[in-house]
């Protein structure tokens, strides 16, 4: 297997699981992943937030961790890496006020390289009008943002545990996809893992 570099796009609130764990998973697989925060360099932290599923309209929120950075964002160099993940949370909802993170998903998407977004995340695919004819699934209260710039609205299951892959895009609608999100990911950087 061909280790990856892979870019991640955070911000403050950006949703605990959904930042620990594919960073983890990624990095337990072999791949390098540098996580990135706009205004913020290598060894800052983010606060996340503990998104959950308690049996309310949406889901609850509670303050998370502090996740450490460990790359500066306006060092990274695009070409340099392979492929892009975009966690959820409140992080997208700001963060796709920034030219420069539009910029990021429209690199990523140009050039053909796979990007992996759940939960918000794509609120970044849709800001960056990167979602025209494409398939996407993401947390419900996304789909509208997915369908008003083009893209085809994948419904969640019930459980929020599907992923939906379309090319080079792999999608989830929340935390509770991750098997299937991170399997369907490392499918499409061809990693092959072994029993």
């Amino acid at each position: 297997m061909a280790k990856k570099k892979i870019l991640m796009l955070v911000g403050d609130y950006v949703e605990d699981y959904e930042v620990m764990v594919p960073f983890q998973m990624l990095l337990m697989v072999g791949h390098e992943v540098h996580a990135v925060c706009p205004d913020k360099q290598a060894g800052d932290t983010v606060v996340t937030a503990i998104h959950d599923f308690e049996g309310e309209q949406t889901y609850s929120e509670k303050r998370g961790h502090n996740f450490q950075l460990n790359a500066t964002f306006n060092d990274i160099e695009l070409e340099e890496y392979d492929a892009l993940v975009i966690p959820g949370g409140r992080a997208p909802e700001y963060l796709r006020l920034k030219p420069s993170v539009i910029e990021i998903v429209e690199h990523f998407d140009a050039e053909g390289k796979p990007i992996a977004a759940i939960c918000h995340g794509p609120q970044l695919l849709a800001s960056a009008g990167v979602l025209a004819d494409k398939e996407c699934t993401a947390y419900p209260s996304v789909g509208p943002d997915v369908a008003s710039t083009g893209g085809r609205w994948i419904e969640p299951s019930a459980d929020m545990d599907n992923a939906h892959v379309d090319g080079n895009l792999v999608t989830a609608p929340a935390w509770p996809a991750h098997p299937a999100w991170i399997r369907e990911f490392l499918k499409v950087l061809g990693t092959k893992i072994t029993l």
